[in-house]
């Protein structure tokens, strides 16, 4: 069959790009502000070493992979998720330690758009003399890193906004009761997003309804995001259970809140911060591009419908993700996922892309996309 051989050259790729797609997913939630990018290094048909990006200020994906090749490394191909570096950072370039090891062929599933990178490790190792593919599985790299993708492109957050409803689009019952809307299991999959994401956020009324940790409480090696509290006036308990063990807590507040009140936060180990005001309340889009400056790439809203409206109006949520359960609630007065005026033509409505619906457990995990950074 014509081209039989470059169509076996290429499924071996995509074999081995997602072995290495396989060792990225082990790093998603604990390599932020660095991506997180997979590696193998396959010499003779076999895999010979494995890595994946390590916490800030520790080895990269390649490194890792390398060091656990050692010597076999020489003259093997090096399966990566994503465009080795060529700069000096917290680590050594990436481009040093493969022509270190002798690789003599690197297959990347796509190029880094940092302005840092962007094509410079790809030249460094062809100008060695090293073979460099690039564009295998890169649909599935992209996919895997959104946040990164556009934290690089826009500065802001990747923003994944999070509901649980019954049949009939209700979060609670007419009286704020809400727990639980939604199962164990999806439960536990909303703990593996909290600790896949930098930071989770809520507004001040879930915090005095429902009193959350916003941590991860899963077994194992877990990592908890920040926590962010949309609170214009200061009005979080000093008591609440956020200020338990987790991440660090975040108050954002607006000029109108007490002093005293803002010192009792700080006091109580928040960090409180001053952003500006929107239609009365924090300014979800400046929350988001504060933080974005500081290195968040993906941000969480747990929050009711009115932080949900104004998120979705602000155009800072790129993936929504709703667990439907089979309850019906009912009653005019019980809240929704999302508040506001509202669409007032149906062709105002948004519509999401790439739709997906699954079972988790009892329930219906609906999810689909705002933004995609493709």
């Amino acid at each position: 069959m014509p081209g039989s051989e470059n169509l076996n050259a290429m499924t071996r790729d995509e074999h081995w790009m997602r072995a290495a797609l396989r060792q990225a997913r082990r790093a998603v939630g604990f390599t932020s502000p660095n991506p997180p990018v997979g590696a193998v290094v396959v010499r003779q048909g076999e895999v010979v070493g494995r890595g994946c990006t390590q916490p800030p200020g520790g080895p990269h994906a390649e490194v890792m992979a390398l060091a656990e090749a050692g010597a076999r490394a020489r003259g093997a191909t090096l399966y990566v998720t994503l465009e080795p570096c060529a700069h000096f950072g917290r680590t050594p370039p990436c481009t040093n330690a493969v022509l270190q090891a002798g690789i003599a062929r690197v297959v990347a599933a796509l190029e880094d758009p940092h302005d840092i990178v962007a094509g410079r490790g790809f030249a460094r190792l062809r100008e060695a003399g090293v073979e460099v593919s690039v564009g295998v599985c890169e649909a599935e790299a992209r996919s895997l890193l959104q946040p990164y993708l556009k934290h690089v492109r826009t500065g802001v957050p990747y923003g994944i906004l999070k509901c649980a409803v019954s049949l009939d689009g209700k979060i609670a019952t007419r009286t704020g009761d809400s727990r639980w809307v939604s199962g164990e299991e999806a439960r536990r999959r909303v703990h593996r997003l909290r600790q896949e994401c930098d930071a989770v956020t809520v507004g001040v009324g879930t915090v005095l309804r429902d009193d959350p940790r916003l941590n991860v409480r899963l077994p194992g090696k877990r990592r908890d995001p920040i926590r962010v509290v949309l609170d214009s006036q200061a009005r979080t308990p000093v008591d609440a259970a956020l200020f338990g063990p987790g991440g660090p807590v975040i108050i954002a507040v607006t000029e109108r809140a007490p002093r005293e009140r803002v010192d009792a936060l700080a006091a109580r180990g928040a960090e409180v911060l001053m952003v500006p005001e929107e239609a009365g309340h924090v300014s979800v889009a400046a929350l988001f591009a504060l933080l974005g400056s500081r290195g968040v790439m993906s941000m969480l809203l747990e929050g009711g419908g009115t932080v949900a409206a104004a998120a979705l109006q602000a155009g800072v949520i790129d993936r929504l993700l709703f667990f439907m359960a089979p309850l019906l609630i009912g009653g005019r007065d019980a809240p929704t996922p999302v508040e506001g005026e509202g669409a007032g033509m149906m062709a105002e409505a948004l519509r999401l892309d790439g739709l997906e619906v699954r079972r988790v457990g009892a329930d219906l995990a609906i999810e689909g996309y705002v933004h995609r950074y493709c």
